[in-house]
């Protein structure tokens, strides 16, 4: 069969069939839901994996039309130049509104990290970018990038730089024969499924449940959904033009068609990220059940899943839904509960009609036009023109993102960073951690006293400044690395960032369940002890509370705070606590815990550790454990930083918080400082001179030894 008359039989493959439009439709849809966090589409992500087999078959299908309609010839730079303009535009205005956007919204840290992601993005490398940079599409810790979702783009423009060329090479045309055409497209076949084949070993293989992002953001390993598009594009091609007559088949393409729909209306219902079985074979299964719902409608025209699928407004939502996806993500971060002060159902109705409206605009004036209007003479013009508007949104970017560096604000990225390093197990990081904190001589663990005395609580001395050490996680790290200089303090940094004082594990932080605790936070007792007979401090200055209103296991079931066994546990950690910071006379004060934002869930409902009543449940707690020692006393820390029990950003016209967790440089210098130095100064009494001179300051007894180390 010649390429002309394989052309003249067939209508094309690429016309625009408003069902294929539907299916796009169904799969954006699946992403909105997932994203938006409604409870029913934990599997909704998959719709990604419906765009990558249209693609893939849609891609072949217009490169199989025109090499039979150009005698066997593929115009390389034409394709490219489509590409571009079809997908450019959008990205361009995105990348664009994403960076000016962020200039406001955002702290000054995560504008200089979108920076990357921004040029990222537009050189259709996001997906590497997120693996180079450790993310986890379903438990990332961090806070999530406005571009994030750009990693699926960079995968179909890869395929869409690369494929061309292996598809060139598979059909070069060395013979007009008939059977070297067939013989050409059943090699393109094959080299479609062994692909995809590969791919998803090289899913298998690659896949950790430590760490999922490398397989789920690579190109080699997501590659088998578009791969099998392309395969039915090929053997499609082979077949003869015009839909199935045949009875028998097309009762046998309905019910694979209706098998597929429902098995991937099943996967997007029950399934979630962190199945393993999707990494084995099962997002392949799900690319074979769209291929089968997309073979349905493009070999029975007026069958069901054409129907169904054609069904107003599923082809209009189509139509618009790159630009439906492009802006969804950023929209949805933009417009959270925080801003809008709603959630759930209402919120995610607000967030896409936004988004809707947001992406017909964009379709209607800024993708339709360019597609229609800007058609050079010469292909290579298109790719050029694709160069500089790259290079000039990337440019943009650059400025729009450009924030004055900022020493403090930097700290603060590192300790976030090494919190997340902490949850993701960068056991260096950890050594690092302990090392930091670790006293330059420990005490012996021989020969100590089997009674301890009670502590004689320290006194001022004149002429000295009161040293105080401050404990506890990473919250605390700001709160003493920010504090001012005082003429009567000397404040020590003892913190064990990533580490409260429970040492209870499994925990969920984020949504996301951590199988076991660092090795500091396991020995925070002995780390304490360490500093306290080296520091001798006259007060112990101890904040923690984040790590305590988590979800954890205890005695083999999940609780939290508030609830009495687990009350009963952390009044325990606590008087131990109290017990190793008093040791040596030093005064000890309680820090009450602030209430948080750290994160939204997807549904802009709070996590379960900012919860308010779990702050408000261990903040009495902390009270009462306080009444039951003398050399005790709370600071409403908590009441400063979220005045009458409510998570703020500013206060007092300083800006506190950095990201809804730690505290800013600004917060702790100017609204924090002048209210809590005093009282560090006021925590130890003063005495005479003569008295002072008989009584030498105590070193710490340890009488509870066994307990301190095994916890």
């Amino acid at each position: 069969m010649s390429h002309a008359r394989l052309h003249r039989r067939r209508q094309s493959p690429v016309d625009r069939v408003p069902a294929l439009d539907g299916i796009r439709a169904v799969a954006v849809v699946g992403v909105l839901a997932f994203h938006g966090g409604v409870s029913w589409a934990t599997g909704g992500f998959l719709g990604v994996d419906a765009f990558f087999v249209l693609s893939g078959y849609l891609i072949t299908a217009l490169l199989l039309a025109e090499w039979t309609h150009s005698g066997g010839r593929i115009d390389l730079a034409a394709f490219w130049g489509r590409r571009a303009r079809r997908l450019l535009p959008a990205l361009l205005l995105v990348v664009t509104a994403v960076a000016v956007g962020a200039r406001a919204l955002l702290p000054p840290e995560e504008v200089r990290l979108l920076r990357g992601d921004g040029i990222a993005a537009l050189l259709y490398v996001a997906n590497w970018r997120m693996i180079f940079r450790g993310g986890d599409y379903f438990s990332d810790t961090a806070a999530p990038s406005p571009l994030e979702h750009t990693w699926s783009l960079g995968i179909e423009e890869q395929f869409y730089l690369v494929w061309p060329l292996v598809l060139a090479l598979v059909l070069f045309r060395r013979s007009a024969a008939r059977t070297s055409v067939r013989t050409r497209l059943w090699a393109l076949v094959a080299v479609c499924c062994v692909g995809a084949a590969a791919s998803t070993a090289a899913l298998a293989t690659t896949y950790s449940a430590a760490d999922p992002g490398r397989a789920y953001y690579g190109t080699d390993t997501r590659g088998a959904a578009i791969l099998v598009g392309a395969a039915l594009a090929a053997l499609l091609a082979l077949r003869p033009p015009g839909p199935v007559r045949a009875g028998w088949r097309r009762v046998g393409l309905g019910a694979l068609a209706a098998v597929g729909a429902a098995g991937f209306a099943w996967a997007a219902t029950h399934l979630s990220g962190t199945d393993e079985v999707l990494y084995h074979g099962g997002m392949a299964a799900t690319a074979l059940a769209v291929v089968a719902v997309i073979a349905h409608v493009a070999l029975v025209p007026s069958g069901w899943s054409a129907r169904l699928l054609s069904l107003p407004p599923l082809p209009q939502l189509g139509r618009i839904s790159y630009g439906v996806y492009l802006w969804h993500w950023p929209v949805f971060i933009a417009a959270n509960a925080d801003r809008t002060g709603i959630e759930g159902l209402t919120l995610f109705a607000v967030r896409c009609v936004l988004t809707v409206g947001i992406a017909t605009v964009s379709y209607v004036l800024v993708e339709r036009p360019v597609q229609l209007r800007v058609r050079p003479r010469r292909p290579a013009f298109a790719a050029t023109g694709a160069g500089i508007a790259v290079a000039t949104g990337a440019a943009a970017v650059v400025a729009m993102t450009a924030v004055p560096p900022s020493p403090a604000v930097a700290e603060a990225s590192a300790v976030s960073d090494a919190v997340d390093r902490f949850l993701a197990g960068d056991s260096a990081t950890e050594d690092r951690a302990e090392e930091r904190v670790r006293p330059q001589a420990e005490r012996p663990r021989t020969k100590r006293p089997q009674a301890a005395r009670a502590p004689r609580l320290h006194h001022r001395r004149p002429g000295q400044p009161v040293v105080v050490d401050v404990f506890g996680d990473s919250v605390a790290w700001t709160l003493v690395n920010y504090l001012p200089g005082h003429p009567e303090l000397d404040v020590r940094d003892r913190t064990l960032m990533g580490c409260g004082i429970s040492r209870t594990a499994p925990f969920r932080y984020a949504g996301e369940m951590h199988a076991g605790l660092m090795p500091a936070c396991r020995d925070w007792p002995r780390i304490w002890q360490a500093a306290i007979a080296r520091d001798d401090p006259d007060v112990a200055f101890i904040l923690a509370g984040r790590w305590e209103t988590m979800d954890r296991m205890l005695d083999g079931r999940w609780t939290h705070v508030g609830e009495p066994a687990f009350d009963a546990h952390l009044r325990s950690e606590l008087e131990l606590a109290i017990r190793i910071a008093g040791a040596g006379g030093a005064h000890v004060l309680l820090a009450t815990e602030p209430y948080n934002r750290r994160w939204e869930q997807l549904d802009g409902s709070l996590y379960p550790e900012d919860e308010p009543p779990r702050v408000t449940a261990w903040n009495e707690l902390l009270r009462d454990v306080a009444q039951d020692h003398p050399h005790v006393r709370v600071v409403e820390l908590g009441e400063r930083v979220s005045p009458g029990g409510r998570f703020t950003w500013d206060v007092g016209g300083y800006q506190v918080r950095s990201d809804g967790l730690h505290l800013t440089p600004s917060g702790v210098q100017g609204w924090i400082a002048p209210w809590l130095l005093p009282q560090l100064v006021d925590a130890v009494p003063e005495r005479a001179p003569a008295d002072l001179s008989r009584r030498p300051r105590q070193r710490p007894s340890w009488s509870h030894d066994e307990r301190l180390r095994d916890g």
